[in-house]
């Protein structure tokens, strides 16, 4: 009786939203996305099916509504072909390949566009003025099963929270909470993810209110208003009387408005990622494909992707802070980081006196072990608050660039307007011109920016590792790990920081600042290491516990960065995420990580080139649910095509490494 009237719900939603031919289409390998243009609205139907219900958009320009009245004066089609060259990526190219449409109205353009992986819709704004709005809502059929991350009305940007689940026909209205993306759902045998591209002095996008209505849930788009007035403030207690730095550029005021054109601009791509089931959906490269690409003669080779030996997690290697961050310490970490072929070391919060990064602290000598790191090979990497850089962007560059600093770790911003988007660009293009690397910690989901500038390796927006600094029982780190990798994921490389070493049975931690831990088993974090894409990965846990643990570290620290291609290999948000990826020098990892309950997994390797291979593999142990750091370490021959079944305990995991 269920699966008949989810089949009715889909029917009728796609009988009312077919109601009317569409006056524009753009149409690809079965994806397709149709514009309406009386009221202006767009569907998206993949494989013939409805997966977003028809949904008026619209912009509020000078405090006229542009869409209503609106006269098509012109339509045009076109496509593309060719591949995206991604010197930093999942994959060695990206196929560029795709069916555009443009449909031409007096003041503004809708342009559609329909690839392989997805479809996506911009408008195209052809004269300047003040923004007042944009209607970018999404319609979820009645019958989808949708999952999904929601923050605080009052601080979008920060978008560190456990991921949720629910039916479309269940979604409500939270006055104090918004949903950020990727938003993700199934319906009909499809997977959808709802995310956006190519975001240029913009806020980012959110939905807020939902609006049941016959065609299914309707999740109406949230921006955040342009700041009028903003004031640098320092916080946690530890930097009264501050005359410089702080911590947060925190809006006092804001405008009426969302965002100014000083010239006619585009609006960042509504983009929809579209696969055949979940575990598809991290081999999309929409959100990349359709970002603006790097500027014409722009080089980036000096951009080097590695591994990170990280202090904060670890409070300096379990000295706490502050009594551990001292030069000392990082000369430890450094050694460490030199000895084990780690690329880079981060100087996390306390390098730089009350955050100001004029003035370092007086316990740690930053020229001489920046000096010191260079000369071992090993980068250093500074951490700061964004209200520390924010307007001296490259003056910051340039003198950390001379000072032999080889990128930043930027935290903190926390906001999601226009004014944070500009930033981020300047910033990464003020690196850009003197060669560091960018870590955006703090911050909303990836948007396309990395695309532009290669420098900008990591993006945070994520409830990642961190937070089991102070991680509470009730916390299911397992099931938020699993469904990050098909939500937040889908938009891009994370910092979710993995790595730990002491690992914890579910419901038996309870947070340690100087000696903290996982949910899980050993073998859960390691599978995130290939599972997880971070060009800049961290290695969250201490040097005294990694060479406690050496077996686990050194295959760890020898897990690629950076991919020649990506498969999905099953799962779904509430269950277990799979993934097999190829490395550069042609060996393959596929890893997978599991919710609360124990899972079987039958590996088939058909990913695999011909010949026979050796596996080498880390797995749970037969006791890893009740004593999570156990693990097994093996090595077999297999043939492409053979099967490997592996156990995975609750909260547990695999990594293979694929040799020929």
């Amino acid at each position: 009786m269920k699966s008949r009237n989810l089949i009715f719900a889909l029917v009728s939603a796609c009988a009312c939203a077919y109601a009317g031919a569409a006056d524009l289409t753009a149409s690809f390998g079965g994806n397709e996305i149709r514009l309406y243009t009386n009221p202006l609205a767009y569907e998206v139907a993949k494989d013939g099916a409805i997966v977003v219900a028809r949904t008026p958009i619209g912009v509020s320009l000078d405090g006229k509504s542009l869409e209503k009245g609106a006269k098509l004066v012109a339509k045009s089609t076109g496509s593309e072909s060719g591949t995206i060259a991604v010197p930093v990526y999942k994959k060695a190219s990206v196929d560029g390949e795709c069916k555009w449409s443009l449909a031409d109205f007096d003041d503004f353009a809708v342009r559609l566009v329909a690839r392989k992986d997805g479809v996506a819709y911009r408008i195209e704004l052809k004269k300047p003025g003040v923004i007042g709005s944009e209607r970018a809502d999404v319609t979820v059929p009645k019958a989808a099963r949708c999952w999904f991350n929601r923050t605080g009305r009052g601080s979008l940007g920060c978008e560190e929270t456990v991921p949720e689940f629910a039916d479309a026909s269940a979604l409500k209205t939270d006055s104090k909470k918004a949903f950020y993306m990727p938003f993700v759902y199934s319906v009909g045998g499809k997977t959808v993810a709802v995310t956006e591209s190519d975001v240029h002095a913009y806020p980012a996008w959110y939905l807020g209110d939902v609006e049941q209505i016959a065609e299914g849930a309707r999740l109406k788009s949230l921006f955040a208003r342009y700041p009028k007035t903003t004031d640098r403030v320092g916080g946690w207690g530890r930097e009264t009387g501050l005359k410089k730095g702080g911590r947060w550029v925190r809006v006092k005021e804001s405008e009426a408005y969302i965002a100014k054109a000083d010239a006619p601009r585009t609006f960042p791509w509504r983009t929809f990622v579209l696969a055949d089931s979940p575990s598809k959906l991290c081999e999309a490269d929409i959100v990349y494909a359709l970002a603006a690409p790097v500027e014409k003669g722009a080089d980036f080779s000096w951009v080097k992707p590695g591994k990170v030996a990280w202090d904060w997690w670890n409070a300096f290697d379990n000295k706490g802070d502050p009594q551990g961050c001292t030069t000392e310490t990082y000369v430890r970490f450094i050694d460490f980081a030199a000895k084990t072929g780690v690329e880079y070391v981060i100087f996390d919060e306390g390098w730089s006196a009350k955050l100001n990064i004029w003035e370092y602290s007086p316990k740690v000598d930053v020229p001489y072990l920046i000096d010191y790191a260079n000369k071992k090979g090993v980068g250093i990497i500074l951490w700061m608050a964004w209200a520390q850089v924010y307007g001296e962007e490259e003056k910051v560059a340039a003198h950390f660039s001379k000072l032999g600093a080889k990128g930043f770790k930027v935290d903190f911003m926390d906001r999601a307007d226009a004014e944070v988007a500009v930033f981020l660009e300047r910033c990464a293009e003020a690196c850009a011109r003197h060669k560091m690397l960018l870590d955006y910690h703090g911050v909303y989901r990836p948007v396309g920016l990395h695309r532009r500038f290669p420098n900008v390796l990591n993006y945070e927006g994520i409830h990642g590792l961190e937070q089991m600094k102070w991680g509470r029982v009730d916390k299911d780190m397992c099931y938020n790990d699993v469904a990050a990798f098909f939500l937040r994921l889908t938009a891009g490389q994370m910092d979710y920081t993995p790595g730990a070493m002491d690992n914890y049975k579910i419901g038996a931690y309870k947070g340690n600042g100087r000696n903290p831990g996982s949910v899980g088993t050993r073998c859960h974090q390691m599978a995130l290491m290939a599972l997880y894409e971070a060009p800049l990965q961290m290695l969250c846990d201490s040097p005294t516990k990694y060479e406690k643990n050496m077996e686990c570290f050194e295959f760890m620290s020898k897990t690629p960065v950076v991919w020649d291609a990506t498969v999905g290999l099953g799962g779904c948000p509430e269950t277990f995420a799979a993934a097999a990826r190829r490395a550069k020098d042609g060996s393959w990892y596929a890893a997978a990580i599991a919710n609360r309950e124990a899972r079987e997994f039958e590996l088939k390797t058909c990913f695999l080139g011909e010949g026979e291979w050796k596996a080498e593999i880390f797995r749970d142990a037969p006791e890893s649910a009740e004593e999570p750091v156990k693990y097994v370490h093996e090595k077999k021959s297999v043939k492409a095509g053979d099967a490997l079944k592996l156990k995975m305990a609750p909260g547990g995991g695999f990594v293979v490494r694929f040799s020929k």
